[in-house]
């Protein structure tokens, strides 16, 4: 196994960068090894995997990534701790695999990665957490399997089903790719700072999508306007998206849907049927 950084490694690297963390980019590095390794058993990463790596920070998960062989794209907003990232694995672990790319990973393009990636691994910033997993799933058709480290009220939000007062629109959207889970909690002394949430770790794996990108901005569009409002019956809190509240009824019922529930209580596959309907409506 390769070496990987602890408490005192994490302090010194920032300190010589002076790096210090801040809450504006959620930065909290994590410094114990055990914690790291889970994290790549959780994500399934092999040799052969390709990593996309969000927001390394100063290395810690890098370095576990790399230890497995996998190839790890590692995506860093941050100037500094971009350029030193190389200089950092490659002394530790000489022969890892890693390109890192200095950009925002809201914005991160295919044409910018050296590779297709199969594999999100990430700590994840939780003020971002919710619109990089989106963007990336949109992005990258490649990626089969993710896990990422975000705050616990986000991930719980991500992975809930209907009916929770947890499930809305993220919960949706994320559905929209593939399947979702809670894969563990982790203990807050793993990070330097130490912060003031819990955070958990959360698992995908891709399925087919239900239908292509001019459904996905129907469905996504449905699933804003019936959340917005959450506690106004959807006949309601759709008729700005659908025209009327007449129409909106209209067309929940010919999607087989009831105009008078609220949006939690509609599964993806209801919204993703009640989008069908209303692009069909539109084409007669």
């Amino acid at each position: 196994m390769g070496a990987l950084l602890g408490p005192a490694e994490i302090r010194d690297l920032a300190a010589k960068l002076d790096v210090t963390p801040t809450k504006k980019l959620g930065q909290n590095f994590v410094h114990d090894a055990n914690t790291v390794r889970r994290i790549v058993t959780a994500g399934r990463v092999t040799a052969d995997s390709r990593v996309l790596e969000i927001g390394p920070g100063l290395g810690s998960l890098t370095l576990g990534l790399t230890e497995t062989g996998a190839s790890v794209t590692a995506v860093e907003i941050d100037g500094r701790l971009a350029a030193q990232l190389p200089t950092t694995v490659s002394l530790m672990q000489p022969d890892a695999r890693l390109r890192v790319v200095h950009q925002d990973a809201l914005a991160v393009t295919a044409d910018e990665l050296p590779e297709a990636p199969t594999h999100v691994v990430a700590n994840l910033p939780y003020n971002v957490s919710v619109p990089v997993l989106l963007h990336l799933l949109a992005t990258f058709p490649t990626i089969e399997r993710v896990l990422v480290m975000v705050q616990a009220e986000v991930g719980y939000r991500i992975a809930a089903g209907p009916g929770s007062k947890v499930y809305g629109a993220p919960s949706v959207k994320a559905a929209w790719y593939g399947a979702w889970s809670i894969a563990g909690q982790i203990s807050r002394q793993v990070f330097w700072p130490v912060p003031n949430v819990d955070s958990v770790l959360v698992g995908f794996d891709r399925r087919e999508h239900p239908g292509d990108d001019a459904l996905r901005a129907q469905v996504f569009a449905l699933v804003d306007g019936a959340f917005q409002q959450r506690r106004k019956m959807l006949r309601q809190s759709l008729s700005g998206v659908l025209g009327s509240s007449a129409r909106a009824s209209e067309l929940l019922t010919a999607a087989g849907l009831d105009p008078t529930a609220r949006g939690e209580a509609l599964s993806p596959d209801d919204f993703v049927q009640l989008g069908r309907t209303v692009l069909a409506a539109g084409e007669d």
